[in-house]
């Protein structure tokens, strides 16, 4: 009976490391092939440029790795007036920024030859610019193209009260102080009043009117100005050739 009772365990033992093996390897077997499905579900962009858009689009890129060497880039998120007689302070404008990435950066989605130049977003989807359209990501429910045509893209210099450390990147054009009169000389009131560096730095503003509000603010100055020229060059040739089409 003993024995009977060991070799029934053993049995059904086998036959549950069987089934269990058989289930792994069925499950193996659908990630695998699932696996193949995602790398299968893209979309192949090949792009035959004109010999000017071409250019103009080298040049972009070309401008566009200069800006990514920035020391600093920020992701500007937010902005309102500052009472300066109440506050003392030199600046007018109080500014919430957070430090992000520019590279560039395909999404896997998308196979193509030309790598996007990727803007990191802060607090929302990033933008991927690619050859002839835009992508607005942020996962794979939420997402939108945008056409060049779309997008309004604005350079601005900005004079800014860098409390903080200056970029070896930037450039001093003068010098404030933390508590200023109305006339911007120094207040003698406060005794621990110091002096406070004013910057220029470079700041990008996109904006679609379906919503898109970004604005970017980079401590090398002469490389924002290079690619804002560059992009907007592009731009314009992209849709004269729209309008010829």
């Amino acid at each position: 009976m003993g024995a009977s009772y060991l070799f029934l365990i053993g049995l059904i033992n086998n036959k549950i490391k069987t089934g269990i093996t058989e289930d792994i390897k069925t499950q193996r077997e659908a990630l695998a092939g699932l696996q193949e499905c995602l790398e299968n579900c893209y979309v192949k962009i090949t792009i035959g440029f004109e010999q000017e858009i071409g250019e103009k689009y080298n040049n972009m890129v070309s401008a566009y790795r200069n800006l990514t060497a920035s020391n600093k880039i920020w992701d500007v998120t937010s902005a309102h007036s500052e009472n300066r007689a109440a506050t003392r302070s030199a600046a007018s404008t109080v500014v919430q920024k957070k430090e992000v990435k520019f590279d560039f950066q395909n999404l896997p989605e998308i196979k193509t030859e030309y790598p996007a130049l990727h803007f990191q977003n802060a607090n929302g989807a990033d933008l991927y610019f690619y050859p002839s359209f835009i992508v607005m990501f942020r996962d794979r429910e939420n997402f939108a193209l945008i056409g060049y045509n779309e997008l309004e893209f604005e350079f601005k210099t900005t004079r800014f009260v860098e409390e903080g450390k200056v970029p070896p990147d930037t450039k001093i054009i003068e010098n404030t102080w933390k508590k200023v009169n109305k006339n911007g000389t120094q207040d003698l009131r406060f005794k621990d009043n110091y002096q406070i560096p004013i910057v220029r730095y470079g700041r990008i503003t996109l904006k679609t009117d379906t919503g898109v509000q970004e604005e970017y603010s980079f401590s090398n100055f002469e490389y924002c100005v290079e690619f804002s020229n560059a992009f907007l060059e592009y731009k314009i040739a992209m849709l004269k050739l729209k309008l010829e089409i």
